[in-house]
């Protein structure tokens, strides 16, 4: 089991200050990487710890870190620190130094005053984790200026500049070397815009090729469809019945849409066998010849017509509304 004075040291790692209840507090400062001269020692940053035995006031700090180390209630951990407080006072009442392990040494004094020496072996800071002190030998720098002087007071110095070679052929290595590397960037740039332009065009033609061929594989018939001709006898059923009316509008049930005007026809005949007014109202955007089963004026009758439409005879009937 650990000590009170583990505890407390094991806290002046993570706070300034630790205050042992009835006795006093611990605190810490942070002192930077100091050199002694005298010695030639460069010593790391540090925590340096000093003790004030004003502050006696339980913050709490100590007795929940005893309470939870050692898995016991915080009334037991008080009881603790309150024994060990006994056992300082009475030790040091009888003159006998108290040493807290890495922590430092109380005496009392002549004058029967606290005393407290830290211990210097332990840094608290943990920046410094790792870092020892260590000495240097002094550099000795050599100073030779006096006797500079006294040479050139003898025999003074002179400097005869060197001239130096002409070499004319580096010139003209620099000259095509610009020359080289401003052709070399035009050439460049136009190869990039000739790229540029036939990517351009081939995919202008690959968009062009693709829609022509999803128009041809969704209209396209390439086998027409042979001419049937059926004999209807008209019963009173619950089938659907088409209106015969012909009206003129701008409202289309169609049917469908064809590249050749022949299957167009034979699906206008189709749908006229069936009952229909089809007809033909012209091509499409694509290209296409539209084939429709009515046109009416009204909207809300059109709309009528396409759902009976799409439940009786074709589920792929759509409505085209023509300005």
């Amino acid at each position: 089991m650990n000590t009170i004075a583990t505890y407390i040291s094991e806290l002046l790692y993570r706070y300034e200050c630790i205050i042992l209840p009835g006795f006093g507090a611990f605190l810490t400062r942070r002192q930077p990487a100091t050199i002694q001269e005298s010695t030639n020692t460069f010593f790391p940053p540090q925590k340096l710890i000093s003790f004030n035995s004003q502050l006696q006031s339980n913050d709490g700090l100590l007795a929940n870190y005893i309470a939870s180390a050692e898995k016991i209630t915080y009334t037991d951990a008080l009881a603790k620190i309150q024994r060990y407080v006994l056992s300082l006072n009475e030790k040091m009442s009888h003159g006998q130094r108290v040493e807290l392990n890495k922590i430092g040494v109380f005496y009392t004094s002549v004058e029967n005053t606290l005393q407290f020496d830290p211990i210097q072996e332990v840094n608290y800071l943990t920046e410094a984790f790792g870092l020892q002190s260590f000495a240097s030998p002094a550099i000795k720098r050599e100073v030779y200026k006096k006797e500079v002087e006294a040479i050139e007071k003898v025999v003074p110095l002179t400097f005869t500049p060197e001239k130096r070679r002409e070499r004319p052929y580096l010139q003209y290595a620099a000259v095509a070397t610009i020359v080289l590397g401003i052709g070399g960037f035009f050439g460049l740039k136009k190869v990039s815009d000739t790229n540029i332009s036939y990517n351009n065009k081939e995919w202008q033609k690959a968009n062009q090729e693709i829609e022509n061929k999803i128009q041809e594989a969704t209209f396209e018939i390439s086998n027409p469809l042979p001419a049937i001709n059926l004999n209807i006898i008209k019963e009173n059923t619950t089938s659907f019945v088409p209106s015969t009316k012909k009206v003129l509008g701008k409202f289309h049930v169609v049917a469908g849409a064809f590249r050749i005007i022949s299957n167009a026809e034979k699906k206008v005949q189709e749908l006229k066998i069936q009952g229909f007014e089809s007809r033909i109202i012209g091509l499409n955007k694509y290209g296409l010849h539209q084939v429709v089963y009515e046109t009416y004026k009204d909207r809300s009758q059109a709309l009528q017509a396409l759902n009976k439409i799409k439940q009786q005879q074709n589920p792929k009937a759509w409505l085209l509304a023509q300005e």
